[in-house]
């Protein structure tokens, strides 16, 4: 394939959704696959439902995700501006062009005429009035009305808009990659408004007028654009430009595969839908993001990229360069994907895992001290080792960990009574003076230790295991007994084994 200049188009009204970073995955991955051209449009036109912050939030979603694009707004680029508030000069004269060749007309009918005009036409029975062929002559427009009064509603200044004139009884037919031969009837089409009164493009206009200077060959979008797609196609060819090719993403539905992934359902779930947590300013409500919540950017991209494309192998890690290396538009699904958290958690462990201790550390770290721990990055270097293969997410370190840096305050009761002998407290007095008495303090000496005192008082691993695993830690589990007691150290081990007994008596003894 060509080298390709494909475009991720967000309009900063919100945060990026989880499903658009996936868009712009998507985009980035063909980019680099053919050795082209990743461009971030900002489409910020709709000036009423713009939201301050927004656009620096999408960038710094895609920084963290590591595909930056290439031309954008902060990078340049040799087919700026990048924000379409900026090219509002553009797209008049693009419009001019369309009411000189009568592809477009002026309609000067105001909000209340067409709320009255709607409300007529329900009252007659049909709820679903359209500013379409078989209504503007009905109108207040250009078509409608003469010459005259169309000059003299100009001169006096009288708001209006520009709609794409659409003529009925055409099939609009193109082909999609991912769907691939789609039609629509142009009688199901409106006179869609071009170009807003307060002389700002609509998004359809806007869209192909920049697809189309920018060169833009491939628009990769998601399934919700479909049903635009012929205004689209139809807006290509009156001005005579050839259209891009076209491919359409599947749905990422809800956890139980119904309904459009919401972030009101990730809420209500407990998880994010958002790459960064987000704070809205008009609302004044916080959503989770994959970030805060402990997941790591390559781990979020893995996740992503296989909700709705498939590699035809069985493998499931990919790097990204795997990736950019495996796709291919011809293996995108058409039916939506579940949004499966769990198998998001599944993939962030593989990464955590798979992440050298020293790397993963300093990530740590930072998890420990916004819980207000103090640590060194030795210590948290040894942490990250320990626990990494028990984890999903980061704060998981820090909730799994908590002993590591801190006194243990509640015991896991069950082993204790099955397990703790208060008879036996005498031995284990003696075992916590030979541990004081190391100068070696090694998970491998620690173990020879207490191997040599199960020895002498005829102790099994099942008897003695559980109740230092319990003192030092406060539970059974966790990674390896004697690697405990290293990371926690001699002094504060012995410390915990000792007020671990007192506390076993007083459990058996209720």
């Amino acid at each position: 394939m060509n080298p390709v200049r494909v475009r991720f188009a967000p309009s900063p009204t919100g945060p990026l959704h989880i499903g658009g970073l996936r868009t712009a995955l998507y985009n980035y991955l063909l980019a680099r696959r053919t050795g082209g051209t990743f461009i971030l449009r900002i489409e910020d036109t709709d000036q009423k439902r713009y939201v301050e912050g927004a656009e620096d939030y999408i960038m710094e979603a895609l920084e963290w995700c590591g595909i930056s694009p290439d031309e954008s707004p902060r990078k340049g680029g040799n087919y700026g501006p990048y924000r379409q508030s900026e090219r509002r000069d553009i797209y008049a004269r693009y419009v001019k062009e369309l009411l000189d060749n009568g592809s477009a007309y002026l309609a000067f009918d105001t909000e209340e005429e067409l709320t009255e005009r709607r409300e007529q036409e329900k009252a007659a029975g049909n709820h679903n009035f359209r500013y379409d062929a078989s209504t503007r002559d009905s109108m207040r427009n250009s078509l409608s009305l003469s010459e005259e009064e169309t000059k003299a509603l100009l001169e006096a200044k009288t708001p209006h808009v520009v709609r794409f004139r659409i003529d009925p009884g055409e099939t609009v037919s193109f082909t999609d990659t991912v769907r691939e031969e789609v039609s629509f009837q142009s009688n199901e089409l409106g006179d869609q408004v071009l170009m807003k009164a307060d002389g700002l493009p609509t998004y359809h206009l806007a869209n192909i007028v920049d697809d189309h200077l920018m060169e833009i060959t491939h628009v990769i979008r998601g399934e919700e654009w479909l049903p635009s797609t012929a205004l689209h196609v139809l807006l290509y060819r009156a001005f005579g430009w050839e259209a891009p090719v076209f491919a359409h993403l599947p749905l990422l539905l809800n956890p139980n595969g119904k309904g459009k992934l919401s972030k009101r359902k990730g809420a209500d779930l407990g998880f994010p839908v958002f790459p960064l947590e987000w704070n809205d300013p008009v609302k004044e409500e916080t959503f989770a993001g994959f970030r805060e919540d402990g997941y790591l950017p390559e781990a979020v991209v893995n996740f992503l990229s296989l909700l709705g494309w498939n590699p035809g192998t069985e493998q499931e890690i990919f790097s990204l360069e795997e990736l950019t290396q495996a796709f291919s538009l011809d293996r995108i699904t058409k039916s939506g994907a579940r949004f499966d958290i769990e198998k998001g958690k599944w993939f962030n462990q593989q990464y955590l895992i798979a992440t050298d201790d020293a790397v993963l550390a300093p990530l740590v770290l930072e998890q420990f001290a916004a819980a207000g721990h103090t640590i060194d990055l030795p210590k948290a270097t040894t942490i990250t080792g320990l626990l990494k293969e028990r984890v999903h997410l980061l704060p998981e370190f820090v909730s799994n960990g908590s002993y590591f840096v801190g006194p243990v305050t509640e015991y896991e009761e069950k082993p204790i009574r099955k397990k703790w002998k208060p008879d036996n407290r005498a031995a284990f007095n003696e075992m916590a003076d030979d541990l004081t008495a190391l100068s070696d303090w090694s998970a491998a000496t620690i173990k020879e230790t207490v191997v040599a005192f199960m020895g002498r008082h005829e102790l099994g691993f099942g008897a003695v295991l559980p109740i230092i695993r319990v003192a030092v830690s406060g539970s059974v589990q966790g990674p390896d007994a004697f690697e405990i007691l290293e990371a926690v150290g001699r002094e504060e081990s012995v410390t915990r084994l000792r007020k671990g007994y007192d506390a076993f008596d007083a459990i058996k003894a209720a």
